[in-house]
């Protein structure tokens, strides 16, 4: 399965990282250069009908291969932010979605909104990665992890000034991520197994979510109308990212989404 081969080459690159640059050599390049994380909850947290979006810098995917030929992530990142993104989503994955740290790290540097890294995170060390290159919050995906292993990553992404978006796409993923205390949780439409797309997972799930939880719809998201309605059934804000890569101007994209 496709998964299993990004999360067994994500491993690998991962020691790669560890040598290079030890934990405790990574931790002390905080104290030059100190950040601040941004408050997700605030940002993400639906009020009234108020259209939020996060937005995906993202170049390729594993289903799809390259989907962004003239692939420009800051000047990608400054047109969401323009167009009045809440949040902006960074793929750091090399060599499934051809992103990398470097590219969060430089968007950090010119934008003020808040930034998720997007990857195969198993590892405290990559979330003070995340932290180191500028993120805000990290994408934790239930179903790569045990409860366990979810629970202990969420809090050391909390004990670093960090929040997750914990992804889940079925009713055991949801176990996992109530259990591990999550506050954002998001419903992934798309199977990470065979790529199929289930546009029904929100309505299956949500009156299963606890109220005070932040719902984030994500995968497969294009029509105004179809975001109206998980709006009206709950959700928070939405994940989108292969739609606006697909545009020639994807500024203007989120900008038609957004507005009444």
């Amino acid at each position: 399965m496709i998964l299993d081969d990004i999360f067994k080459k994500t491993k690998e690159e991962l020691e790669i990282r560890k040598k290079l640059l030890p934990y405790d050599m990574l931790g002390r390049s905080l104290a030059s250069n100190p950040f601040f994380p941004k408050d997700v909850k605030k940002a993400l947290r639906r009020v009234d009908k108020e259209m939020k979006i996060i937005a995906e810098v993202k170049k390729a995917s594993p289903s799809k291969g390259v989907i962004r030929e003239n692939f420009d992530p800051l000047n990608i990142a400054l047109n969401y932010e323009k167009n009045k993104a809440v949040a902006i989503s960074v793929l750091t994955e090399p060599h499934f979605f051809k992103g990398s740290l470097e590219n969060l790290s430089l968007i950090r540097r010119y934008t003020q909104v808040p930034l998720l890294r997007k990857d195969f995170i198993f590892d405290e060390y990559q979330i003070l990665e995340a932290l180191v290159y500028g993120a805000d919050f990290v994408l934790l995906i239930a179903k790569m992890l045990s409860m366990k292993e979810l629970k202990k990553l969420l809090e050391f992404a909390r004990h670093v000034g960090l929040e997750a978006l914990v992804e889940i796409h079925d009713k055991e993923d949801l176990s996992k991520a109530i259990f591990a205390g999550a506050d954002i949780i998001g419903i992934n439409h798309r199977n990470l197994n065979d790529f199929s797309m289930h546009m029904d997972l929100c309505e299956k799930l949500i009156p299963q979510i606890p109220n005070s939880k932040i719902i984030i719809a994500e995968s497969g998201l294009e029509d105004k109308e179809f975001l109206k309605h998980l709006q009206d059934i709950g959700v928070d804000a939405f994940l989108i990212g292969e739609y606006f890569m697909r545009q020639a101007d994807e500024g203007k994209a989120l900008l038609n989404l957004i507005k009444d």
